[in-house]
């Protein structure tokens, strides 16, 4: 019974990343039911932030009390910079995507955001390109395999693949289509349109990524963080909604499919998924994390052609592998290079570091007590040396 026990309790990262990856599939799903009932993308981002900030706020005001530095107008910024880029511009282009294209494409696209992270780092100068290492080459075939998968992905379909007896278009009953959201069977300029977004979308999530580690440096509260920057989003997208949607009958929400998507993906998809990334990266790294992200991409796959009646073509599915390839070669560098740097820590330093850490976590008692302890120990050695040195210098004159 105790194996089993452990046995569940090891598992419960994997399957709390499954939940994860299930909770962000069904943000699209209700994302695209609510742009088809006629929600405006920029209302919906609006509510999203509002609705996560909210709830991260109380959340970060209680665990976080006794543990927050001081607020600095720095860390404002970063936080104002982390809320554009990882927040309202992020979301609203992603999800306009979403709009123009399919909720399959936009997920697809969404795993290209490593291999963009990589190329901005190596502008950057956070990355060094290291072609003779094998991490290095692994790291920049993987970038080139999953741009070659999205160019797939986006200019060549192939046969129509039917994989469901039957279907369940959640899409049909809707006719008031919202005007400024191109239809199902969008032009070629529209989805262009959506293919740009989906890429700016990616890119601007990258830049958040780089301006978040720098923020977790100088302010490292993941509640407190999460609530600045779901705060700064949900002001900035907010102002945004307003100057750009002026039809007030958008701002309305009632107990419909709209107030269940904003809901649904602030508190659960902005505010819970937060909280449990963040333990399942504590127990197993960020790059175990990152393994289950072309879970999504799977799950609405299927959701969306058996729900919305998306088609499923052969260059959908080539592509979405060539991008999940990339994805897991830019992975399997980059774990490759921390190990190798992780390799190269001598021991003598790591041993100095666990000394330092048993001083300051022991109490003062202990302390005098270790230090007593300590001295006599190197006294009664210095003795026992000393001890040795005269008797082999006896031993020698007994020789001669």
């Amino acid at each position: 019974m105790k194996s089993i026990c452990n046995v569940l309790h090891g598992l419960k990262p994997v399957m709390l990343m499954v939940v994860v990856q299930i909770a962000y599939a069904a943000v699209n799903v209700l994302y695209k039911l609510a742009i088809n009932d006629g929600m405006s993308v920029k209302v919906a981002t609006a509510y999203r932030l509002a609705f996560g900030s909210a709830f991260t706020v109380p959340l970060a005001l209680i665990s976080e009390r006794n543990k927050r530095p001081k607020l600095t107008w720095r860390v404002v910024f970063m936080a104002f910079l982390c809320g554009l880029f990882g927040g309202s511009l992020f979301q609203n282009l992603f999800y306009e995507s979403l709009a123009l294209t399919s909720a399959t494409f936009a997920s697809a696209i969404y795993n290209l955001i490593p291999a963009i992270t990589f190329v901005l780092a190596i502008s950057c100068g956070f990355e060094r390109l290291n072609l003779r290492a094998a991490a290095g080459r692994a790291k920049v075939l993987g970038t080139l395999i999953g741009i070659g998968g999205a160019m797939l992905l986006t200019f060549f379909k192939g046969a129509e693949l039917d994989i469901w007896p039957f279907h369940i278009n959640l899409l049909h009953p809707h006719h008031h289509q919202n005007t400024h959201v191109a239809p199902l069977n969008a032009d070629s300029g529209s989805k262009l349109l959506g293919v740009l977004c989906a890429i700016a979308s990616c890119f601007s999530f990258a830049l958040w990524l780089t301006i978040q580690a720098k923020m977790s440096k100088e302010y490292p509260c993941h509640y407190s963080s999460t609530a600045l920057m779901s705060t700064m989003g949900a002001i900035q997208a907010t102002v945004f909604g307003v100057c750009v949607e002026r039809d007030w009958s958008q701002w309305k929400l009632g107990w419909n499919i709209r107030l269940l998507a904003v809901a649904y993906s602030g508190i659960v998809a902005s505010g819970l998924v937060v909280i449990i990334t963040a333990w399942c990266i504590q127990m197993r790294g960020p790059l175990f994390a990152s393994v289950f992200n072309p879970l999504m991409l799977v799950l609405v796959a299927i959701s969306g052609s058996l729900m919305l009646d998306e088609k499923l073509y052969i260059g959908s599915l080539l592509g979405a592998v060539l991008i999940v390839s990339g994805l897991y070669m830019v992975l399997w560098g980059k774990s490759k290079e921390m190990k190798n740097m992780t390799q190269l820590v001598p021991s003598e330093t790591i041993q100095e570091a666990e000394a330092i850490e048993v001083v300051v976590m022991s109490s003062p008692e202990d302390h005098d007590k270790c230090d007593h302890n300590e001295t006599s120990s190197t006294l009664e050695n210095v003795d026992k040396d000393s001890g040795d040195l005269s008797k082999n210098k006896e031993e020698d004159d007994t020789h001669i």
